[in-house]
């Protein structure tokens, strides 16, 4: 019997990428058999590089023992009970960790299955909180350009991303979308100091065309991941976005699945700008990959009227809570944090950038390398000083990843994140206790697929 694959795929020699999606046509995807640290393996002996962590998502890799002997007892002792029927020690102490972790500016902590359901309900628990209030006529979300939150069809709604949109138009939520911020290809005549204040202005004006009357919440992203190829906010965005909002009534809410949980240095990206949001996302490296975990997180201000108005929050999910995925984070959590992990993805994660920045100069299409701690994009161009980008035919970074994958490295390739059509870009995003002789070999392979990508292409 054939394994159906997802969505449209482009075909790069022997195998195929499914657009817009790293990863392979699943029909010729290798059978992995085990990972350990930084490293997986297939069935036919081939190892690789998880240079990555997946799609953002391993923050300790692969087979840790303390993590996998966690998961172990857990289930030795009980696999999963009900959230809505039993509490867990699990949930309990990941709940608090999570509260310190996040400097206790969130209330109340609702766990699901991952980062799409994580979005989903911050969108139900926003309308709630209105609905709590009286205010009925607050439904209107507003997005941003070259955004990506997730597959549910509310996520899919404040998604900016063309491919992956197309075929469940005519289905999504009403939603007002404003311009990213990228300080890498800005508006016509605003420099990047002007940046934030130009993209306050425009949120401004956008909630006034809309009627404040009608707008529930803002919704971003603090380093764009997939839909721009990471791409951080500039400094005082955060901070002049959250000023509108308040003005209007205008819940903020971040999505911080794929930069979160450590992964740019901070365990909330929004420490780096000082700022904490209304509701907040997390996934991805929450419990690192060993067991699906997502979860949002909501501060007192949007949590109080809904506990007098209704009791409890109208969003969940069979396996919301899970025992095992909480006993799985706690886990994970502690041993980043008595490893002092994010600190060394902070320091090592600048040192790393500076190193590929330099690797990499000698490339005229690498416009840029940007990104926080362990989480970096790289921008491919035809022009440096234009920042063309190449044609979506050339599907450049595509063939750069496969040729990676063959050489043993695993890399995140994006298209699109110019115009949602056109622009290439490649992630890394590697474990957050990756060796530093393991950060040499994502340069070296890497650079070394850019430059085989671009001689066949000339």
């Amino acid at each position: 019997m054939a394994l159906l694959g997802v969505g449209t795929r482009e075909s790069c020699k022997s195998m195929r990428y499914i657009s817009g999606v790293s990863g392979f046509g699943i029909e010729n995807l290798p059978r992995i058999v085990r990972g350990f640290g930084s490293y997986v393996y297939d069935a036919a002996g081939k190892r690789y590089l998880d240079g990555s962590g997946g799609p953002a998502v391993f923050s300790l890799g692969h087979g840790h023992p303390e993590v996998n002997a966690a998961i172990v007892q857990q289930l030795n002792d009980i696999a999963f009970g009900y959230r809505f029927t039993f509490t867990s020690s699990a949930l309990e102490e990941l709940t608090h960790m999570l509260q310190r972790l996040c400097g206790g500016h969130f209330q109340d902590i609702l766990f699901s299955a991952g980062g799409s359901e994580a979005v989903e309900s911050a969108l139900k628990v926003t309308l709630q909180h209105f609905a709590a209030r009286g205010l009925m006529k607050k439904r209107r979300f507003i997005s941003r350009r070259r955004s990506w939150h997730g597959n549910t069809l509310g996520a899919l709604s404040v998604s900016d991303f063309t491919e992956r949109r197309r075929d469940f138009e005519g289905s999504l939520l009403d939603v007002a979308f404003v311009a990213p911020a990228n300080t890498y290809r800005l508006p016509p005549g605003v420099s990047p100091a002007e940046l934030s204040a130009h993209l306050a202005a425009e949120l401004e004006r956008t909630i006034q065309s809309l009627g404040p009357d009608n707008v529930a919440a803002f919704i971003f992203e603090p380093i764009v991941g997939a839909a721009g190829g990471v791409v951080p906010a500039p400094a005082g965005y955060a901070q002049a976005m959250q000023t509108v909002c308040r003005r209007y009534d205008v819940l903020l809410i971040a999505d911080e699945v794929m930069c979160g949980a450590g992964r740019s240095g901070t365990w909330r990206a929004l420490e780096f700008d000082s700022v904490a949001p209304d509701i907040m996302c997390i996934a991805k490296g929450l419990a690192g990959g060993y067991v699906p975990l997502g979860a949002t997180l909501v501060n007192s201000r949007v949590a109080e009227p809904i506990h007098a108005a209704h009791g409890g929050y109208q969003t969940g999910h069979t396996f919301s809570g899970h025992t095992t995925a909480c006993a799985a984070a706690l886990a994970v959590q502690r041993i980043i944090e008595r490893d002092a992990l994010i600190a060394r993805v902070r320091t090592s994660g600048a040192e790393f950038q500076t190193a590929l920045r330099n690797r990499l100069a000698r490339f005229d299409e690498v416009g840029d390398v940007r990104g926080r701690g362990y989480f970096i994009g790289i921008e491919l161009v035809r022009d440096r000083r234009t920042k063309t980008p190449f044609p979506r035919a050339r599907a450049l970074s595509y063939d750069i990843g496969r040729r990676s994958f063959e050489d043993g490295l695993i890399c995140y390739p994006c298209s699109g994140n110019v115009d949602g059509i056109d622009g290439d870009s490649i992630i890394l995003a590697p474990p957050y206790n990756a060796r530093d002789i393991e950060l040499e070999e994502i340069m070296a392979t890497l650079s070394a697929a850019i430059e085989a990508a671009l001689t066949a292409g000339r």
